[in-house]
């Protein structure tokens, strides 16, 4: 069953959340990340991508780079913008997003739950990711940003997280993007004592939704510190990390698309006839164009919009990973013609998550920056949830949520709990 566990949280006074919050570290670039938090010196963007104080040439993984951002979380701290709890708590944190809301329990997990399979993942993490986000782990002692867990529908515990919500909440404020945060401290020991009891005798599994660097990092980093302590008991801080669970009934998985740089020494017409070798094409002219069925992925090319649609045979719908749309686009495109074996390691392709719409797809193409550009059915819950249970990962990048967590709204210490 799910460890979980309260902490003693940093957050930013309610007056100032608006200014900490930022996205997290890996939706914008730096230069949007940069431009996001001008003029506002409050930006957690300062913690989570400190490169942004930097020259653009500047290595963004030197050790001064992750050295500045501790030092601007210091600097929050010491001028009052955030304060550390008194005690452990647990938090409430709700997202309303086009009138939808999702409402998940902010708690410590357990490095333990995810070495012994407790905490499932369902993609496999780039190096070069992971290791930048240890960085920040290891310079800082801080979780700077929650994971974003997801964990099947336990009304018992929904209902227990309902009634803190009728309390005043720590934080509410009205992102710039339209989306509503608000957080509610549970401090109550009796109120602790069973949330986390009805989460552990009916939660036996929590899911990676999203966050998966962060998840690996938070965890790599606390067994480093376990083997360090020769007097280690298990109960350090460094042997949880902070996470926000959701019921996996409110969340929403948006498409996760791709943007390549080159045909692969194609022309457009080789390209066509080897696309039309497992996929029935059918042009859609100019205006973007989203799959509208799963085993159909839209393309854009040349300045047309094209409909591929799977034909059958060519994917097995029995298999939880083979019934994957992106499974499709990785073994039937993406391998064969493309030559881009690992989607996690190659630089020829980029992702671009579906709330930036297909517009942000074509754009990248008609300037020249990539070649072609691959819009996917998105994956469901429940397909997640299989992948996980199956033991098995999908290709990379295979999920975008929305809403994102706002970063800078709780911080986790792996030193103090």
């Amino acid at each position: 069953m799910a460890q979980i566990r309260p902490f003693r949280a940093y957050r930013p006074l309610p007056a100032k959340a608006a200014a900490v919050a930022c996205r997290p570290y890996d939706v914008l670039s730096a230069a949007e990340a940069k431009a996001e938090a001008a003029g506002n010196p409050d930006s957690f963007y300062y913690s989570i991508k400190p490169e942004i104080a930097f020259s653009a040439d500047h290595d963004p993984y030197a050790p001064e780079i992750y050295a500045a951002g501790k030092t601007h979380f210091d600097h929050l701290v010491e001028e009052g913008t955030l304060i550390r709890e008194a005690t452990p708590c647990l938090y409430v944190y709700r997202l309303i997003m086009d009138g939808r809301s999702q409402t998940g329990l902010v708690a410590a997990a357990s490095v333990a739950d995810y070495f012994n399979g407790t905490i499932k993942i369902h993609e496999y993490t780039r190096p070069d990711k992971e290791e930048d986000r240890k960085n920040h782990v290891r310079f800082s002692g801080l979780n700077y940003e929650p994971v974003f867990f997801s964990y099947p529908t336990e009304p018992s515990v929904g209902a227990s997280i309902s009634k803190t919500m009728e309390s005043e909440p720590v934080s509410d404020h009205l992102a710039d993007d339209g989306i509503q945060h608000t957080i509610w401290k549970i401090d109550s020991p009796e109120a602790i004592a069973e949330i986390t009891r009805l989460f552990a005798e009916n939660v036996p599994f929590t899911y990676v939704a999203d966050g998966h660097h962060r998840t690996a990092a938070a965890a790599l980093v606390g067994r480093e510190k376990e083997l360090a302590n020769p007097n280690h008991t298990g109960d350090e801080p460094y042997n949880y990390f902070m996470a926000v669970h959701f019921p996996d009934d409110e969340l929403k998985i948006f498409d996760y698309n791709r943007v390549v740089k080159d045909l692969n020494g194609h022309s457009k017409a080789d390209l066509m006839a080897a696309l039309s070798h497992d996929f029935e094409v059918e042009e859609k002219g100019t205006s973007p164009f989203r799959p509208e069925v799963p085993y159909q992925i839209s393309m854009y090319l040349d300045g047309k919009w094209y409909a591929l649609n799977a034909k059958p045979g060519t994917f097995d719908a029995s298999n939880p990973i083979g019934a994957l749309d992106v499974t499709v686009f990785s073994e039937q495109i993406m391998k064969p013609i493309f030559n881009i074996v690992d989607q996690r390691t190659d630089k020829r392709i980029d992702f671009v998550g579906g709330i930036r719409g297909l517009g942000e797809l074509q754009k990248r193409v008609d300037s020249g920056e990539m070649a072609v550009a691959f819009a996917l059915y998105p994956v469901s819950m429940a397909q997640l949830m299989a992948v996980a249970d199956a033991g098995m990962v999908m290709p990379p990048k295979s999920t975008w949520f929305e809403p994102k967590l706002r970063s800078g709204l709780l911080v986790y210490s792996l030193i103090e709990g």
